[in-house]
């Protein structure tokens, strides 16, 4: 593929501008003889995570097709699973641009999106039109204007509508770009959001008659302690999967470069460490009660690879896929060792 050489191109340009062009891109084109342009064939990997037979272990993060319209074009490009969002009950604009911020010397991003999306209505509309029949993650959000004690109903607002169309859904609870956000990953209120969420479960399942399981996204920033309450919380609540991690406020490994001190959620190669180490450490606390999916700075197989030995049974891919593009999904994939 020519990726490189498109990046290049792109990367002259501001971030969040060509984001949004490469979105409608792939929008238009990803049901359409144009997507030969980035379809590829990669190895059948076969797994099943929480009840769910995936394809091969290598997913899309969220945050990257936030409001759902891309997901055939990311499968065109051997994606295992994608995950879209992350989404909220009414649209927002998210914070004031500029909001994102390449840090090509350190294969970073910094970014502070604040939850910007279409809602999510908008985001059924698209996975309704989308006829997808893979894998599909629904990621969910507060809006940033819901305090954080009524923060539960946000969340079952969103499983309500994406209950039917989601194979599984996401509960970011980690985003460090809404106000107080992460607090929800602590003690007793992550409990009574977790027990809220199962309890609303419960009802959909009998409703839609199946079963759709619920994974929890945490931060990297976390001490021991804090990574074994989550550990407890989670069991405790029969929650089905964890994805560790999201972004992380450390600067550690872009001091002193351009953009190295905006405010925002830090991706990429500098959190890799971080990343893997709360892998270790929750799948030590978990005794494999629930399965991990790992996620941040993962550029290659030998990376993805690290996220499994550590305890993974999945990973996802955000700030290398912006790198390196559809190659890197090939790659990574061709190189994965056996999960079982």
């Amino acid at each position: 593929m020519f990726y490189p050489a498109i990046r290049k191109v792109l990367f002259q340009f501001d971030a969040e501008t060509i984001h949004e062009l490469t979105i409608k891109g792939l929008k238009n084109t990803g049901s359409t003889p144009f997507n030969a342009l980035y379809k590829q064939r990669v190895t059948n990997k076969p797994v099943t995570v929480m009840g769910i037979d995936f394809p091969n272990p290598l997913g899309l993060a969220a945050g990257l097709d936030k409001n759902g319209e891309c997901i055939n074009a990311f499968a065109a490009m051997g994606f295992g699973f994608i995950e879209v969002g992350t989404v909220t009950p009414r649209p927002q604009p998210g914070n004031p641009k500029p909001r994102i911020f390449r840090l090509p010397e350190a294969n970073a991003v910094i970014n502070r999106m604040g939850f910007n999306n279409k809602g999510v209505d908008y985001l059924v509309s698209q996975v309704r039109a989308a006829k997808f029949s893979g894998v599909l993650g629904i990621n969910i959000g507060k809006n940033k204007d819901t305090s954080e004690e009524n923060a539960k109903d946000d969340y079952i607002h969103c499983m309500r509508k994406v209950y039917d169309f989601a194979s599984y859904i996401t509960i970011n609870i980690s985003s460090p770009n809404t106000p107080g956000l992460r607090s929800l990953q602590y003690g007793d209120a992550l409990n009574e959001l977790l027990s809220a969420l199962k309890v609303e479960q419960a009802e959909l399942e009998k409703q839609y008659n199946k079963y759709v399981p619920l994974a929890v996204k945490i931060a990297p920033d976390l001490t021991e302690d804090e990574v074994n309450s989550i550990a407890i919380s989670l069991i405790d609540n029969n929650i089905d999967g964890v994805i560790a991690t999201n972004t992380t406020l450390s600067r550690e490994g872009v001091e002193g470069l351009e953009h190295g001190s905006e405010q925002g959620g830090l991706s990429g190669a500098p959190v890799k460490d971080k990343s893997t180490a709360v892998i270790s450490l929750l799948a030590k606390a978990l005794d494999n009660k629930l399965p991990i999916i790992g996620v941040g700075g993962i550029a290659s197989s030998h990376d993805a690879n690290e996220k499994l030995i550590a305890g993974a049974s999945l990973v996802q891919v955000y700030t290398g896929f912006i790198y390196q593009g559809p190659p890197l999904v090939k790659d990574i994939v061709d190189g994965l060792q056996s999960t079982s």
